[in-house]
Formats: C-alpha cells, sequence, structure tokens
C-alpha cells in the first residue's frame, strides 16, 4: 500500500495507449470532495441498481450532473431525471467539474466536457464485474475515475472480457483517466476489502466523469 501520507508530489503512471493513472492528484481535496458527495446524497440518496437480468448490484450509486446512468429491468441508459423520484439530478459542482477537467488534461484530452457523473460506494465485499463503459453517445471523450477513501485494487484488461488484466492499487486521491484507443478497454474493482478509512469511514467512493450526451457547439 502506498503511503497515505507521504509528501511525495503526484506522479502519472502509464496503463496502456490512452490510460494512466495520476497518482494523488485529488489527494488534498479528498475531503472537501467527499463533503460534497455527502451533499449530493443528501438531495439523491444512494441507491442499488437492479440490472437487466433482475440482479441486485453491490455497489450503491447516485448521480449528479445534467445526465445520471440508471439501471433497471429494462436496461442501462442515461437519463435526465432520477426515474425512482422523477426529479433532475443534482447539478455537478463546479469542483468536480474542474478536477474532471484538469485530470482530463493532464491525460492529453483537452476540452473534456462531462455531462454525468456517477458516484459509486462500495462498502466491504462490493465489487464491479469487468465492464465496459459504451453507454456514452460520444466515445470520443475519455472517462475520468476518481478514488477516495478505502483502497482497492481495480482491474484494467483489453476489448473483449476473457483478456488478461493489469491489478493495480488505487488509494485516495488517485485518478485513472482512459480514452482515445483504450476508451473500451474493459474495467472493474475487486471485492473491497474491510477497513477504516479517516476520512470516508468503511467506504470506497469512486466518482466517474463521462461524457454521455452528444456534444453541442
Amino acid at each position: 500500500m502506498l503511503d497515505l501520507f507521504s509528501d511525495e508530489a503526484p506522479w502519472t503512471e502509464p496503463l496502456a495507449p490512452g490510460a494512466v493513472i495520476l497518482r494523488r492528484l485529488a489527494r488534498d481535496e479528498a475531503g472537501d470532495l467527499l463533503r460534497t458527495v455527502m451533499e449530493i446524497a443528501a438531495v439523491n440518496p444512494f441507491q442499488h441498481r437492479i440490472t437487466p437480468g433482475g440482479y441486485r448490484m453491490s455497489v450503491a450509486m447516485t448521480n449528479c450532473g445534467n445526465l445520471g446512468w440508471y439501471s433497471d429491468r429494462r436496461g442501462y441508459r442515461y437519463s435526465e431525471q432520477d426515474a425512482e423520484s422523477n426529479r433532475p439530478w443534482p447539478p455537478m459542482p463546479a469542483s468536480f467539474l474542474a478536477l474532471a477537467q484538469r485530470a482530463a488534461g493532464l491525460a492529453g484530452f483537452k476540452d473534456f466536457a462531462p455531462d454525468a457523473c456517477l458516484i459509486n460506494r462500495y462498502a466491504p465485499g462490493a465489487k464491479m464485474s469487468l465492464h465496459q463503459d459504451k453507454d456514452e453517445k460520444d466515445l470520443s471523450q475519455p472517462i475520468v475515475s476518481v478514488s477516495l477513501g478505502l483502497p482497492a485494487v481495480f482491474q484494467f484488461g483489453g476489448f473483449e472480457r476473457s483478456d488478461a488484466v493489469q491489478r493495480v492499487l488505487l488509494e485516495q486521491g488517485d485518478v485513472v483517466v482512459w480514452g482515445g484507443p483504450s476508451r473500451l478497454r474493459f474495467h472493474g474493482i475487486q471485492p473491497l476489502k474491510p477497513g477504516v478509512h479517516p476520512d470516508a469511514g468503511a467506504f470506497r467512493y469512486n466518482l466517474t466523469f463521462r461524457r454521455a450526451g452528444m456534444a453541442h457547439f
């Protein structure tokens, strides 16, 4: 495990063409980000979505931004409002947008314009199976993923589910960006190990920014 309280400056770890880990990029602002997550969840509470196959996801989710990701027996999709409450998603905070755009720029993706931020909450044992992010209409823009709270093992694979995967530890403040030739690689999170984080308690939180709708110019 990386030293959570080390003063070493952020650094970049390449994963594949178009994919990098920006280590500790958001560490200094992590506390403020977590407080903002709680404010969003107070408006739109975390829920365990149901997959089209009828399974309850182990990860709890909420959203902010113009669009939010949703899953039920009808399938996976983005919508302008929460199907449970019929209310629009909370707006994306300026601090979230600034971090997403800064991370994308450092990874070589200028002019990133996210309109959706999925917020995932992992309790011990929760996981995210290998999957592709392909419900977005604009695949030319990257995914920006911010880790907060407990450490987790990120899996980054190829273009088939059966391809070999890299397994890397992500800790609070680490940001993963993938796009371009790596945009449709399979990825996931191994089951979260129990622990207590000084800022997030028994949970890991993940902010995933993407451009879900078509860009308007």
